[in-house]
């Protein structure tokens, strides 16, 4: 599973071994001035529409890249039975992507964490 840790001015996902053959990256730092929305989704796996680029296995689990023919352009590594992560952000500064959807057990504090980010850099 991704792990997602924040500082003070960027969220940091690095994704594990398996996540990179689908995500076709290693890590990913967006500034958090490019996030526009942060969310916590119950489930994650509902979110990822479109054609993608990845791994999709019915009802369990979802990681690559959605929206590649159109509509918003995800990046997704999402499982069952985990709370997600759901952050719409500036496509220029997010490497190319509108939304981005996490599984992460610590997701509601993180979007609590990054919504007090936010507010404080405004």
């Amino acid at each position: 599973m991704a792990t997602t840790t924040l500082t003070h001015d960027r969220v940091h996902i690095r994704f594990t071994s398996g996540e990179r053959l689908w995500t076709r990256r290693e890590r990913l730092s967006v500034p958090l001035t490019a996030v526009r929305e942060a969310s916590h989704a119950p489930e994650p796996l509902r979110l990822p529409r479109g054609a993608r680029s990845g791994i999709a296995i019915s009802g369990f689990l979802k990681i690559g890249t959605w929206g590649i023919f159109g509509g918003p352009r995800q990046l997704v590594s999402a499982r069952r039975g985990q709370p997600g992560l759901h952050l719409l952000v500036d496509r220029a500064a997010a490497a190319g992507y509108d939304e981005i959807v996490l599984s992460d057990p610590a997701a509601p504090t993180l979007v609590e964490s990054i919504r007090q980010i936010i507010r404080s850099h405004r």
